[in-house]
């Protein structure tokens, strides 16, 4: 069993500082993808939008959540000493697991995979962060 990621919220105001101090990081990343996409300034003014920017750091956001890679076995003891609610996506004939608990919602996220862990942890961020921290987050802006 490991952990891979920088973070992991404790409650929804832990969520959002961390969500606004992603924003800077965020105008940077998308500023420099379009000055090496050699965007002039019309087009950079044109493209680059607040919804563009939004993305980025959402993106980034979700990238460094922190999760919990281990076999099913290890989730299920995981699972049994807290009083989380799991939501589990995959198949049950799959020998390893990867999750994210949302305390603030006491849940937790899980994706079975087999053999292709980068993707289950990708597939997992995305999952956590769109049923459990978008709404957080976009409805306290």
């Amino acid at each position: 069993m490991h952990s891979e990621g920088l973070f992991a919220p404790s409650t929804a105001e832990a969520a959002r500082q961390r969500y606004d101090s992603l924003g800077p990081a965020s105008q940077t990343v998308v500023r420099e993808v379009a000055k090496s996409m050699a965007f002039d300034q019309e087009e950079y003014d044109e493209r680059v939008t607040t919804s563009v920017v939004t993305t980025a750091r959402d993106a980034l956001f979700a990238s460094l959540l922190e999760v919990t890679v281990g076999t099913r076995e290890e989730f299920d003891n995981w699972c049994e000493n807290r009083a989380y609610e799991p939501e589990l996506t995959g198949s049950d004939s799959v020998d390893h697991v990867v999750w994210h608990p949302i305390a603030f919602e006491d849940s937790v996220v899980g994706a079975t995979f087999q053999s292709e862990e980068r993707a289950a942890i990708g597939t997992l961020r995305r999952q956590a962060f769109g049923r459990y921290y978008r709404d957080h987050l976009r409805n306290d802006a």
